[in-house]
C-alpha cells in the first residue's frame, strides 16, 4: 500500500511538470484560465518621478498599456530601485531590463561620440537640441552606433538645461570656482569643464548626490532645476546660479534583439506610445522646471539665486571653450563642427 501511494506521488509529480514545461514553451505563458500572460517590460530609471523623466516613464506605461490591449505590463522602477546610472545600460544589454533613459553622458562610457551632449554651452535652447537629434550628421550618427552593443535607440527625452549650485559662496564669474569641488556624472567632458573654471570635478553616482553635499564631501553641484528640487538639493546649498550652461537630456535605449523580436502589432502598440510620450516631454519638460524654480523660491532655503547677465555668461563661454579643442579628437571634429554650426 505504502509503495502503491509513493507510485501515485512519482505520477502526479511528472505530470505536473509536464504541465509547466508545455507553459514555458508557450512565449508568454498561460494562467489558470487558459488566458496569455501578459509580457513584463522592465524601465529602469534613476530619478524622482515628479521630474520629466519620471512623469513621461508612467505616461508611457499607461500608453503602452492602453496601446498594446493589455498584452503589456510595463513596470517602471524609479529611483535607482533596481540600477544605478552607472549600471542601467549593461542590464539593459543583457536584457535583464527592457528600457531605461540613462543620461547621455552614462552612453559615452560606450561610445566617446556621444559626449558631445556634455559640452558647455553647446546648445543654445531645446528646439537646438531637438535640431540635433534629427539631423543625420548628429542624430542619426550617434543613434546609429549603439547596435555594435546590442543597444537601439528609440527617442531623445529632454530633461532641461543645468544649473550651479554651491554652498559657500555666489557663482558669477570663473573665478567663484576656484578650489571648489563640484559632483559631476561620469563623463570626462564635464570634468575638464569644471577644471577649465578652476572648480575640482568629483564623479559621483546621482544617488549619492544629497548626502554627499549634506555632510561636505562636495561643496556644489550641476543638474536641472526639477532634480535640485525633487532630490532636495536647494535644501542642503546656499546659492544657486541660473546659468543653462549644459542640456541634461535622456537616451531612451532598449536591447536591440528584445525589441526586435517583439511581435509586429506589439511593437506598434509601443512605438506609438513612445512618440506620444516623447512629445508630451518636448512639450512639458521646460514648464516642470520653471514650476521647480517657483517651487526652489517659494521654500526659501536658498540665500540667494542669481541669474548669469549676458556679460558674466560671456565669460563663463570663454572659460569653458577650451573643452572643445581637448576632445576634438575623441568625439570627431565632424561633430564637433556640426555642434558649432548649431551655435551659430
Amino acid at each position: 500500500m505504502k509503495r502503491f501511494a509513493v507510485l501515485l506521488i512519482i505520477i502526479f509529480g511528472v505530470l505536473a511538470l509536464a504541465g509547466c514545461g508545455a507553459r514555458s514553451e508557450d512565449g508568454a505563458g498561460k494562467n489558470d484560465a487558459g488566458q496569455k500572460e501578459k509580457m513584463v517590460v522592465k524601465f529602469s530609471h534613476v530619478v524622482a518621478e515628479n521630474t520629466p523623466k519620471g512623469t513621461a516613464c508612467i505616461m508611457f506605461e499607461e500608453l503602452a498599456e492602453k496601446y498594446t490591449d493589455g498584452k503589456v505590463d510595463v513596470q517602471v522602477f524609479p529611483n535607482s530601485q533596481l540600477y544605478n546610472d552607472d549600471e542601467v545600460l549593461a542590464a539593459v544589454q543583457q536584457n535583464n531590463v527592457q528600457l531605461a533613459a540613462p543620461a547621455t553622458s552614462k552612453v559615452s562610457k560606450l561610445f566617446t561620440e556621444w559626449t558631445i551632449f556634455d559640452f558647455p554651452f553647446a546648445f543654445m535652447d531645446e528646439a537646438a537640441v531637438q535640431a540635433a537629434m534629427e539631423s543625420e550628421a548628429i542624430g542619426g550618427k550617434l543613434f546609429g552606433m549603439l547596435k555594435e552593443q546590442q543597444l537601439l535607440g528609440l527617442a531623445m527625452w529632454d530633461n532641461g538645461f543645468k544649473q550651479m549650485s554651491l554652498d559657500v559662496h555666489p557663482l558669477y564669474l570663473p573665478e567663484d570656482f576656484q578650489g571648489q569641488k563640484f559632483r559631476v556624472m561620469s563623463s570626462k567632458v564635464l570634468e575638464a569643464q569644471f577644471d577649465a573654471l578652476g572648480g575640482n570635478p568629483v564623479p559621483m553616482p546621482f544617488s549619492e548626490v544629497y548626502s554627499a553635499l549634506e555632510q561636505g564631501v562636495i561643496d556644489g553641484q550641476e543638474n536641472t532645476l526639477s532634480n535640485i528640487y525633487s532630490k532636495k538639493f536647494h535644501e542642503v546649498q546656499k546659492y544657486m546660479t541660473i546659468s543653462n550652461h549644459g542640456y541634461l537630456g535622456y537616451a531612451v535605449i532598449t536591447n536591440a534583439e528584445f525589441w526586435e523580436g517583439l511581435d509586429p502589432d506589439v511593437r506598434a502598440g509601443l512605438e506609438k506610445a513612445l512618440n506620444e510620450t516623447t512629445q508630451w516631454v518636448r512639450d512639458n519638460a521646460a514648464r516642470l522646471n520653471q514650476e521647480s524654480l517657483d517651487k526652489i523660491n517659494a521654500d526659501g532655503t536658498l540665500e540667494e539665486i542669481h541669474e548669469l547677465t549676458p556679460e558674466q555668461k560671456e565669460k563663463w563661454v570663454e572659460a569653458t571653450d577650451i573643452v572643445y579643442d581637448q576632445f576634438k579628437d575623441e568625439v570627431g571634429e565632424d561633430l564637433i563642427k556640426a555642434i558649432k554650426d548649431l551655435r551659430k
